[in-house]
């Protein structure tokens, strides 16, 4: 049984919030039989894929921003605390195994650490100091971006930290499911993920967290896009380094290069399973060092780096 603590006093009522709300299509949860329960919480689950295509200018001008940054050599960070603070973790620990990208370039930020991935500490958000020193921690800086997650908007911890990095002139990017008048946040991007009340009152992890997650999805990945590690639909700076991504690096060189599988092998091994890199060395008829010295020229851009030697791959439009 959890412990009461009397020195945790609310320093306000927060039921005015939007994600504190009573829903009243579950007012009768408890009493609904299985299978209306389950298309309940189906049909709610709407709610989050229409939150976030109606924030698509405001995640749009945080992809455009992120991608100038990341591409100057600044990171992408996440800080939130419980729920939030999990899907950003989440979403940064995808990147490299996804992108190849360096596990630096984006990372979770969450209050009580690791520790708190398995076993909630959801009171060590109501430090906004700590917020700040985390970020000081990992060595936060000008010119680095913050995604700064909060579901109710008022999370301290959340908070402290998006005014750190609004005073040293990082991109601030707030992220709630409650109106901006409800709870405004330190910020120069505003996402507003407006999912409603939850079937289970207060309980944010539901839409509150699906909608998150979709943004971030959307995010990280459209800011991956820009920085040239997709060509087309294909993830091509894949890593080929377990046997499913290895299959998936050949389908890759076969679908867009019309490489055999056994020459993909060769080209992914002499590229370091690079698929990228097998992409123009097969394509423009490369030496990896010159195909390497190409990309680096073309700021890693596959598209452009084709062009400059007269190679294409395939139009699977």
């Amino acid at each position: 049984m959890a412990l009461f603590d009397p020195d945790l006093q609310p320093s306000s009522d927060r039921g005015h919030l939007l994600t504190e709300q009573s829903n009243q299509r579950s007012s009768r949860l408890d009493q609904l039989d299985t299978l209306e329960l389950v298309a309940l919480f189906a049909d709610e689950d709407r709610r989050p894929q229409e939150a976030v295509a109606a924030a698509a200018p405001d995640l749009a001008q945080a992809v455009d921003a992120v991608s100038e940054r990341l591409r100057a050599g600044g990171r992408l960070f996440y800080l939130g605390a419980g729920t939030s603070g999990r899907l950003g973790v989440l979403d940064a620990a995808e990147c490299p195994p996804t992108f190849c990208s360096d596990p630096e370039q984006v990372q979770g930020v969450l209050a009580g650490g690791s520790a708190a991935l398995l076993r909630s500490s959801e009171g060590l958000e109501d430090v906004e100091a700590a917020g700040r020193a985390d970020l000081e921690e990992r060595g936060f800086c000008s010119k680095d971006c913050l995604v700064g997650i909060a579901a109710g908007g008022t999370t301290p911890y959340v908070r402290g930290g998006l005014a750190f990095a609004t005073s040293i002139g990082a991109l601030a990017i707030a992220m709630a499911c409650v109106p901006t008048e409800q709870a405004p946040l330190p910020c120069d991007i505003d996402i507003r993920l407006l999912t409603g009340p939850e079937l289970l009152t207060g309980s944010t992890r539901m839409k509150a967290g699906t909608a998150t997650k979709l943004a971030l999805n959307t995010l990280s990945t459209a800011v991956m896009v820009k920085l040239g590690k997709v060509y087309g639909n294909r993830m091509v700076d894949v890593a080929a380094s377990n046997s499913k991504l290895v299959d998936r690096s050949l389908r890759i060189l076969r679908d867009l290069a019309g490489v055999e599988r056994e020459r993909g092998l060769t080209l992914l091994e002499d590229a370091g399973g690079s698929v990228k890199l097998a992409l123009l060395m097969a394509s423009a008829d490369l030496p990896v060092d010159q195909a390497c010295a190409l990309l680096q020229q073309h700021d890693q851009q596959l598209r452009s780096a084709l062009a400059s030697c007269g190679a294409q791959l395939k139009d699977l439009s």
